[in-house]
C-alpha cells in the first residue's frame, strides 16, 4: 500500500489525462461518421477498451476528413 501512495502524484494526472482523451475521442466518434477505416462501433470499442492507446490510435489513424 505504501508503494501506491508513493506513486499517487504520478498516477492521478495520468488517469485524468486518460479520461480526457477517452471522452474527447468518444465524443468525436459519436458526432462524425467518416473514418479512414473501420466503422463507428469498431472505434467505440477501441477508444473505450484499449485505455490510453485507444484514443491516441483513433486520433492518428481513424479520424477521417471533416
Amino acid at each position: 500500500m505504501d508503494v501506491l501512495v508513493e506513486y499517487l502524484p504520478f498516477l492521478i494526472p495520468l488517469i485524468i489525462i486518460e479520461w480526457i482523451l477517452a471522452i474527447t475521442a468518444l465524443i468525436h466518434v459519436l458526432r462524425h461518421s467518416h473514418y479512414k477505416f473501420g466503422n463507428k462501433s469498431f472505434w467505440i470499442v477501441v477508444v473505450l477498451f484499449v485505455q490510453i492507446i485507444g484514443p491516441i490510435v483513433y486520433f492518428i489513424f481513424g479520424r477521417g476528413e471533416e
